[in-house]
């Protein structure tokens, strides 16, 4: 994963992400990202106890 950031194939990714979105929707774009990552990890957060009660009645 390292040499993924350490070769020029990240600087033209960069690049054409840039390209593409927009230098004014990136930020925009990354704080959607955040938001979905936070609610995916409160959604497996709350899930675990109701594994955990399921397995604890068999």
């Amino acid at each position: 994963m390292r040499a993924l950031f350490d070769s020029p194939a990240a600087i033209i990714l960069l690049l054409l992400v840039i390209v593409l979105f927009g230098a004014r929707r990136l930020p925009d774009a990354a704080k959607s990202v955040g938001k979905s990552i936070k609610v995916f990890k409160s959604e497996m957060e709350s899930d675990k106890p109701a594994e955990s009660k399921d397995s604890d009645k068999s």
